[in-house]
């Protein structure tokens, strides 16, 4: 009877041999990440750059794969889904936190069944107007939707993207209300915008950004925490009245939950050097993107924040996905 507990001390140790050595010779082959969107886009070409440093400084290859479908989920879930072994990455949106609140029939769980690993980039998004309506700022937008309600429209590039929920959330903070018009993309709304038909446009800046410096219509407002370098006379939301105001799209490296915490604790490092490096910061500057970083658990953390923030704006406004 003695030597039970021995030996059962023995087996545990022989059982748990295998995984700490897995997670030592981490990676031993290729690594895929999964971008739940298709290629070509900001995330994509960030997600490539981001898997070619990391392969350098690992030596082996990092697969990016494009599965999209269903505003994220079918590439979250894929991701989700897999072994908690270090081979399977999601280079998430902020739809992997704002989906549960859109959409009814979900697979998975994403504080369940995704471990954070770090946040990688954050781009905020810009209010435009045409040069029809004769609105330049913020408090002139206000102002003009008090006095005349429901006669401004706003486009965004789709119902439920974080351009629209941002506007969302604008509208409820300051009290004013703008008629939604989704579009299917940034470019036919673009159009609509240059022709005066349609008043005000909610979009991620990197997309806006060239037509802004050719003057082509007006800037109102950024939603990040600072301007932006490309438009230093934009001011932010934070900035026209409402201190403390952010909403920004965000990119995030996540694994599968049970991906062993040396896995995660060596992609975290890498990650943020990465974004600290001359390479990353040009990288990111393409975009006009700012770089995230920090530990699995801020973004774990930010995450939390991000789902208590927009969690009852999605519902107040009735977005709904199928």
């Amino acid at each position: 009877m003695r030597c039970r507990p021995m030996k059962m001390i023995a087996l545990a140790a022989a059982l748990a041999t295998p995984c700490a050595a897995s997670a030592q010779g981490w990676p031993s082959r290729h690594v895929t990440i999964v971008v739940a969107f298709p290629a070509g886009g900001p995330t994509d070409v960030l997600a490539r750059a981001v898997a070619s440093d990391l392969a350098d400084k690992l030596g082996q290859q990092f697969v990016v794969e494009n599965r999209s479908g269903a505003g994220g989920n079918v590439g979250a879930a894929s991701v989700a889904k897999a072994a908690g072994d270090g081979y399977s990455l999601l280079f998430a949106t902020t739809s992997v936190v704002n989906n549960r609140f859109m959409y009814r029939n979900i697979t998975f769980d994403t504080d369940r069944d995704l471990a954070p690993v770090v946040l990688i980039s954050k781009t905020p998004i810009v209010l435009v107007a045409s040069h029809g309506t004769g609105l330049k700022s913020l408090p002139a937008l206000i102002a003009k939707a008090k006095a005349d309600p429901g006669k401004l429209n706003l486009g965004s590039p789709g119902h439920g993207t974080a351009a629209h929920i941002t506007a969302e959330l604008l509208q409820r903070l300051a009290g004013f209300k703008l008629t939604h018009v989704p579009y299917r993309g940034s470019a036919p709304m673009i159009a609509d915008l240059l022709g005066d038909q349609i008043n005000v446009v909610s979009d991620l800046l990197p997309t806006q950004i060239p037509q802004l410096k050719a003057g082509k219509y007006a800037g109102i407002v950024l939603t990040g925490a600072m301007r932006s370098p490309a438009l230093p006379e934009l001011p932010t939301v934070a900035e026209s009245g409402f201190p403390g105001f952010e909403a920004t799209s965000w990119n995030a490296l996540l694994a599968p939950a049970g991906t062993p915490q040396e896995v995660i604790g060596k992609l975290n490092t890498l990650v943020n050097a990465y974004l600290a490096s001359e390479k990353g910061k040009q990288e990111l500057a393409k975009f006009d993107m700012q770089a995230g970083g920090g530990s699995a658990d801020d973004l774990k953390a930010f995450m939390a924040a991000e789902a208590a923030k927009w969690g009852p704006i999605i519902k107040a406004a009735n977005i709904t996905m199928e």
